[in-house]
């Protein structure tokens, strides 16, 4: 018999560092290769690490909460014999196993995205204690030290403003996950005494969210709160820091008449071929800022500081800034510059679902070429973004409201809304920046022709 010990991997590209979400070994057990061992939660998404070695765990390293530095030991196995790690365990480039060494680990191969309602997140953890073994799918939740009720951010809110304490319920959701239903019966069985409903939550998100988690109420909650920078908000913070300070930002905007989108988009919606696409004015954003890179490659490049050069792309990797409950993340659409109406429509949906499930894979958040971050659901009429570290532009799209307009010189009532456009003014100038955001501005007036031609 020997000892093995698994460091924390990179699970992709550059992190330095991860959370530990939930255990699901304890000392003692005996793994097989492969079997899930922990749900660690990085700057990009949360993720979950199957077992390098078949043997007997021997020692865990940190508890749920800890924040862990990549190539730092995590788990330490005894294994029979002279068994070598896995071959999940290698290197992406097949350098060498994720364990003992010297240096950095390599990015671990064969790791899986976490089921995210299924683990315990940072916005309903508490303080960090003991680790847990996951509860038996079917069993009722268990209150386990260290972690709040696992439930999601929607069956939370709904708790939090009727006054129900999710640590007094039973869960009945896969894996004992507290649901709505479970809410709902608690309030029809017991009400809470003096418990006071909240207003209800009107506009796309909770004004008690700040960075990502839960405050206390502003009239009973301690005078000062501090919060810990790490995971996405960490993520955040240094990307925009770099950016601020090393891309010099310069902007350009236009006010557009979108009436034709939106009489187009109420149209398609009614088409029975279309039933179940979500359609929406971001469709229609992805799909002109793609055609503009198709006119003017220059608008998605990248200066690259280390060469000295600028780096002109032939496809786009378009990200998509999404405000989600760990924070603000831009996953990208890979090749959204193939994809018509239906797929984008589609491609939409999926990342922006995966995002606010915290199932956002690494590789969805690396490569962005180009951004769109839509403010308009927050009833903001425009914005002037930071561009996202080595892309070169990112479009901001504001709300859609009614407003007089001229029409042959007559004022009538139109829908319209803002675009702005921050980009990088070392590789794009003015007259470029300005030529993009008037052909996305086209698109948006009159957008059936420019769809039909694509």
């Amino acid at each position: 018999m020997s000892e093995r010990t698994f460091l924390l991997p990179d699970v992709g590209e550059g992190l330095v560092e991860a959370e530990i979400v939930a255990w699901k070994v304890r000392v003692g057990d005996v793994v097989v290769l492969n079997q899930p061992l922990v749900d660690i939660e990085t700057a990009k998404a949360t993720v979950e690490l199957p077992s390098p070695y078949a043997g007997t765990v021997v020692a865990l390293h940190g508890n749920v909460g800890d924040v862990m530095e990549v190539g730092k030991p995590l788990i330490v196995f005894e294994v029979g014999g002279d068994i070598g790690p896995a071959e999940s365990a290698v290197g992406a480039e097949g350098s060498g196993p994720v364990a003992e060494g010297v240096g950095r680990t390599a990015v671990l191969v064969g790791y899986g995205v976490a089921d995210e309602e299924a683990v315990a997140t940072r916005r309903h953890r508490r303080t960090a204690g003991d680790s847990s073994a996951p509860t038996p799918v079917g069993a009722p939740a268990v209150a386990t030290p260290g972690l709040a009720p696992r439930s999601t951010p929607p069956v939370r809110l709904y708790a939090k403003q009727h006054g129900v304490d999710l640590a007094t319920l039973a869960g009945t959701g896969r894996a004992g996950l507290i649901t709505r239903d479970d809410v709902e019966r608690a309030l029809s069985s017991s009400p809470v005494p003096g418990a006071r409903p909240s207003a209800p939550i009107t506009g796309p998100t909770s004004t008690s969210r700040f960075v990502g988690r839960e405050l206390e109420s502003w009239a009973t909650g301690p005078k000062e709160e501090r919060i810990a920078v790490k995971g996405v908000l960490r993520s955040m913070s240094d990307a925009m820091v770099q950016s601020a300070f090393t891309s010099p930002h310069a902007a350009v905007w236009v006010r557009v008449d979108v009436t034709r989108t939106v009489e187009l988009l109420a149209s398609l919606k009614q088409h029975a071929n279309l039933s179940g696409v979500r359609l929406s004015p971001l469709t229609i954003a992805a799909l002109a800022f793609c055609d503009a890179a198709r006119h003017f490659p220059g608008i998605n490049s990248s200066f690259d500081n280390a060469t000295n050069e600028v780096v002109v792309r032939r496809t786009v990797n378009l990200g998509i800034a999404a405000d989600t409950p760990r924070g603000l993340i831009v996953p990208n659409i890979k090749d959204a510059d193939q994809l018509d109406l239906v797929a984008m429509a589609s491609a939409l949906d999926v990342v922006v679902d995966k995002a606010r499930n915290g199932t956002t894979t690494p590789n969805e958040m690396i490569g962005t070429t180009l951004t769109i971050t839509n403010v308009g659901p927050f009833g903001v009429d425009a914005a002037m973004p930071i561009i996202p570290p080595g892309t070169g532009a990112i479009l901001a799209m504001g709300q859609i409201a009614k407003a007089p307009w001229v029409v042959n010189d007559q004022v009538v009532v139109r829908y319209v809304m803002e675009l702005a456009m921050s980009f990088d003014h070392r590789q794009i100038d003015g007259a470029l920046a300005s030529a993009v955001l008037a052909h996305v501005g086209r698109f948006f007036q009159d957008p059936a022709p420019a769809l039909i031609a694509g």
